[in-house]
C-alpha cells in the first residue's frame, strides 16, 4: 500500500491514497444501502478509514492452471511399478522398478532436481539392495528414504527393510526383530508416531491378496504381529485423525474397488506401545521356520564397477521369509474398522476409468482422474473427498487441469501437503525420444499442482484433530487444565473492555450491526461514485457504527503487517487509538479474531474462550476472503478458500461467486458460477442473487454456455434423448444437463429420482 507522505496531526482525518496497484477500489462487504459521502474533518470524529485496493485486477486473472516442463539430462525411461517419492529441498527420487520394453529390473537411484528440471544417477554406497519392483519408499525424518518388501527379477517376494541416507548416499540394513511379516508387492506404507505401517498387497505365486496390516515401530525396530483388516493391493492409505484409512486399489477380485475403510487407533494399546514377542510367539516362529523360508541370496555374475566404486548390481540379502502370521492365524485389528461404499453421485469419481492418483492433504483425499488410451482430459477431474464430512467434491474439470497429449505415470506430494507432481510424458510421437525398440515412453515430463490455488491449507496449517489430553487423560490426571497454546489464551483477552483487566487498549468499530443476508455482498457493492476520486474515502456522519471492539495494538501490529505501517506513520489513530473499518460488525470481529488465533472460528472445546464469538457464517467468510485480499494475508485467503470451497451452499453461492471475483480467486469464482448455473431455478429466488448489482447480475448470466437455452415442459421430454446423447463438449450427462435447464418445480422432482439413487452403502 501506498504510504503518506507526511503523518497526519491529531484532530485531523488523513487516508491513503490508491493501492500500490491502482486506484482505490469498493470496500469488501458495506451494505448496499449505506453511502459513503465526503464529510469534514470536525464531524469525521477522527475517524480512519482503512484502504481497500485488491491486490490485482480480475482483469488480469486468467486462471490457475498447472505448467508442464520438460525434464533434463539423464531422464529414466517409464519404470513400471518403482517408487518415486519427493524428499524436500526440490528433490524428487526415484528407485527400483522395471522396464516395460527390456523387462529389466532395476536397483538405480535417480534424482530429479525441480530448480534445474535435472535428473542425474545418484552414486549409492553401503548395503546396496537388490533389484525389485512394487515396494514402497517413505520419507522419514526428512533425510531417510524407507525402502520395505517389493518382488525382484525372480517373482520373489521380498519383507526386508533397507534405509538410504540422502546426505551421505549409504545405504544400511538395520537388524529387526519381532515377526517378519510376509513378503509382499504392490502394498502400502504410511508413517504414525514413529511407526511405519504396512497395510495390504501381494504374494505367493499365485498372487493373492493379503488383507492384513503391521507395523514397525522405528525406535526398537521390532515388528508388531499382524491383524486382519482389509485386503487391498495398489491403493493408498493415510493416517489422519488417529485412523488409518485405505482408498481405491484392486480387491481380491482383482476388480477396481471405490470404497473407503478406516481403521481407528486411538486408544488402542496395541497401536501405542512398543511391539514386543512373547515366549509362545518366539517358539511358534522357531517351529514355523524352515530351510526353504530362510534368507536367499541373489548373487550377481560378473559384477560391474560403476563410477561410485561399487558394483551396480551388488545387493544385501532380499528377506523373503514367510511370516507364521498366515492369513488363517491373524486375528481382527483390535480398532474399530469402518466402511463406506460410494455408489454412485455427480461428483464422485468413478475409479473404473483414467489413470488414477490418489494423495492426502489438509484431512482430504485427492484423486486425480488423469489422461489413458481410452480416456482424454475432458473425461479427467481433479476431485476431493472430505475425512470428516465423508463428501465428494468436483474441484476442477480435467481441461482445467491437464493438458491434451500427455500421459502421467507416477503422482508424489511434499510433506506439508501443498504441492503435488505429475509424472509422464507426452503422447505425440513427435515430442517423444525413439530408441531401437520404436516408440518409447520417459519420466520427461513434470507438472507441478499448487494445491494451495484449490483451496487446500496443508497439512501443517490444519488443526490437528487429535486431542492431547484425551490421550493424557488415561495416564495422568491433571489438576488444572494446560495451556492449549498462545492463540487461545489471547482469545480470552480478545473483546474484553480494559475495565475487566484484559489490558485492551485500541478500539476498532465497524458498520452497525451484524451481518444479514439482506445487505448481501458487502463493501464490493458500493458505488463507484462513493469514493472520491478513487482517492479517498470519507465517512459520513450519519453513518451509524458498530459497538466498540476491545482489541491490543501490539497483537494487531505483530499480526497485521498494515497496522504496523500505519502505526509507524503516526497517523491520526496513533493518537486517537481509535479506527474504523467501514465493513460489517460480524466481518470485521472475525477478521480481529483472527489476528489473535490463527483461526477463522473459535474451538468448541475449548471453555475458555470469547463465548461472545460465534462460529462465522459463510458471508462472513465471504468477506474475510476480500480482507485477505486487500491486506494480502496468505493464510487466512486459505482458510477462507477451503471452508468456502467445501461449504459452497445454494443460500451463499451468489455471495461467494461476486466475492472471490473481487479477491481475484479466479478458480472458486468459476466454481460458484457451475454452482449456481447448476442450481439456477433455486438461486434466483435466493437473497443474494436479489441482492447482487444490475452489473453482476449481467456478468453471471453470461457464465452460461453461449448455445445454451432454458428448456421446459414438453420441450425436456422432446430434446430428452437429445440431452442423453452426450452432444455438450464437456461430456456432461443428459441429467446433469437438464438438472440446470428445466424449471423449478420439475428440478425438485428430477433430484427426487436422482437421491435415490445417489447414495451411499455403509458397512
Amino acid at each position: 500500500m501506498a504510504q503518506p507522505s507526511t503523518p497526519s496531526a491529531p484532530g485531523t482525518q488523513s487516508i491513503f491514497g490508491g493501492g500500490a496497484h491502482g486506484p482505490s477500489q469498493p470496500s469488501s462487504f458495506s451494505s448496499l444501502n449505506s453511502t459513503v459521502t465526503p464529510g469534514s474533518a470536525a464531524s469525521s470524529n477522527n475517524t480512519y478509514i482503512m484502504p481497500n485496493s485488491p491486490m490485482k485486477s480480475r482483469a488480469m486473472m486468467d486462471g490457475y492452471r498447472p505448467k508442464v516442463t520438460r525434464t533434463l539430462g539423464q531422464r529414466p525411461a517409464c519404470l513400471v511399478n518403482a517408487s518415486v517419492t519427493y524428499c524436500g529441498n526440490n528433490q524428487i527420487y526415484a528407485f527400483g522398478g522395471f522396464d516395460q520394453y527390456t523387462d529389466e529390473v532395476y536397483n538405480h537411484v535417480l534424482r530429479l532436481d525441480l530448480v534445474s528440471q535435472q535428473w542425474s544417477l545418484v552414486d549409492n554406497y553401503g548395503d546396496i539392495p537388490g533389484v525389485r519392483m512394487g515396494h514402497t519408499a517413505t520419507l522419514y525424518q526428512g533425510d531417510k528414504l524407507l525402502v520395505f518388501g517389493g518382488e525382484n527379477e525372480h517373482r520373489t517376494y521380498l519383507s526386508d527393510l533397507i534405509i538410504f541416507d540422502l546426505k551421505t548416499a549409504h545405504w544400511t540394513q538395520p537388524q529387526v526383530s519381532g515377526p517378519i511379516p510376509k513378503g509382499r508387492a504392490r502394498h502400502a506404507a504410511v508413517l504414525h508416531e514413529d511407526k511405519l505401517f504396512i497395510v495390504g498387497g501381494i504374494t505367493g505365486h499365485d498372487s493373492y491378496v493379503l488383507d492384513d496390516i503391521c507395523y514397525l515401530d522405528l525406535k526398537t525396530y521390532t515388528w508388531s504381529r499382524a491383524w486382519r483388516f482389509v485386503g487391498r493391493f495398489d491403493h493408498s492409505a493415510y493416517i489422519w485423525d488417529d485412523k488409518v484409512w485405505v482408498f481405491g486399489g484392486l480387491g481380491e477380485d482383482m476388480d477396481k474397488v471405490s470404497d473407503l475403510w478406516w481403521l481407528d487407533l486411538k486408544g488402542i494399546p496395541a497401536f501405542q506401545a512398543s511391539p514386543h514377542m512373547g515366549s509362545l510367539e518366539r517358539q511358534a516362529l522357531s517351529n514355523r521356520a524352515s530351510p526353504s523360508s530362510r534368507p536367499s541370496y541373489s548373487m550377481a555374475p560378473s559384477p560391474v564397477v560403476g563410477a561410485s566404486g561399487y558394483a551396480a548390481n551388488s545387493r544385501t540379502a532380499q528377506v523373503s521369509t514367510p511370516s507364521f502370521q498366515l492369513k488363517a492365524f491373524a486375528p481382527m485389528a483390535p480398532g474399530s474398522i469402518s466402511a463406506l461404499k460410494f455408489v454412485s453421485g455427480s461428483n464422485v469419481p468413478s475409479q473404473g476409468s483414467g489413470i488414477h492418483f490418489h494423495v492426502y492433504s489438509s484431512g482430504t483425499l485427492l484423486d486425480f482422474v488423469t489422461p489413458a488410451a481410452t480416456t482424454t482430459s475432458k473425461d479427467c477431474s481433479l476431485s476431493a473427498l472430505d475425512l470428516s464430512g465423508l463428501r465428494w467434491q468436483k474441484l476442477a474439470e480435467g481441461r482445467e487441469v491437464f493438458k491434451s497429449g500427455y500421459r502421467w505415470h507416477y503422482c508424489t506430494m511434499n510433506e506439508d501437503g501443498t504441492k503435488a507432481w505429475l509424472l509422464g510424458c507426452p503422447t505425440d510421437p513427435g515430442a517423444i525420444e525413439l530408441g531401437a525398440n520404436g516408440l518409447e515412453e520417459y519420466l520427461s515430463d513434470i507438472m507441478e499442482i499448487d494445491l494451495r490455488r484449490y483451496g487446500f491449507l496443508g497439512n501443517n496449517l490444519t488443526p490437528d484433530p487429535r486431542n492431547e489430553l484425551v490421550r493424557q487423560s488415561s495416564r495422568i490426571r491433571d489438576v488444572e487444565a494446560p495451556s492449549r497454546g498462545l492463540g487461545s489464551d489471547l482469545s480470552k483477552l480478545f473483546n474484553q473492555p480494559p475495565e475487566s483487566g484484559s489490558g485492551t487498549d485500541f478500539v476498532i468499530t465497524a458498520l452497525s450491526g451484524e451481518w444479514s443476508e439482506d445487505d448481501i455482498v458487502g463493501s464490493a457493492l458500493v458505488r463507484p461514485s462513493d469514493t472520491d476520486g478513487g482517492q479517498n474515502i470519507w465517512l459520513s456522519p450519519d453513518t451509524p457504527t458498530s459497538p466498540p471492539i476491545h482489541v491490543h495494538k501490539l497483537i494487531l501490529q505483530a499480526r497485521w503487517p498494515h497496522f504496523a505501517r500505519l502505526w509507524a506513520s503516526q497517523m491520526a489513530e496513533f493518537h486517537t487509538k481509535k479506527m474504523h473499518i467501514p465493513e460489517p460488525y460480524s466481518v470485521v470481529k472475525a477478521f480481529l479474531y483472527y489476528l489473535y488465533t490463527d483461526r477463522i472460528d473459535p474451538p468448541s472445546e475449548d471453555p475458555g474462550s470469547d463465548s461472545s464469538h460465534t462460529p462465522a457464517n459463510l458471508s462472513d467468510v465471504a468477506g474475510l476472503l476480500v480482507m485477505s485480499n486487500i491486506y494480502n494475508i496468505p493464510h487466512l485467503r486459505l482458510l477462507c478458500v477451503n471452508r468456502l470451497a467445501k461449504e459452497l451452499d445454494v443460500e451463499h453461492a451468489c455471495t461467494i461467486w461476486y466475492c472471490a471475483g473481487v479477491a481475484n480467486e479466479e478458480w472458486l469464482r468459476k466454481r460458484a458460477a457451475g454452482f449456481c448455473l447448476t442450481h439456477w431455478g433455486r438461486i434466483v429466488r435466493t437473497s443474494g442473487f436479489l441482492r447482487l448489482p444490475r452489473a453482476a447480475l449481467v456478468e453471471l448470466s453470461q457464465e452460461i454456455d453461449t448455445e445454451g437455452r432454458v428448456i421446459g415442459g414438453e420441450e425436456v421430454d422432446l430434446f430428452g434423448s437429445a440431452l442423453d446423447g452426450g452432444r455438450f463438449p464437456d461430456g456432461a450427462s443428459g441429467i446433469s444437463r437438464r438438472k440446470e435447464s428445466i424449471g423449478s418445480h420439475q428440478s425438485q422432482m428430477l433430484e427426487s429420482e436422482i437421491d435415490d439413487d445417489d447414495g451411499m452403502e455403509m458397512n
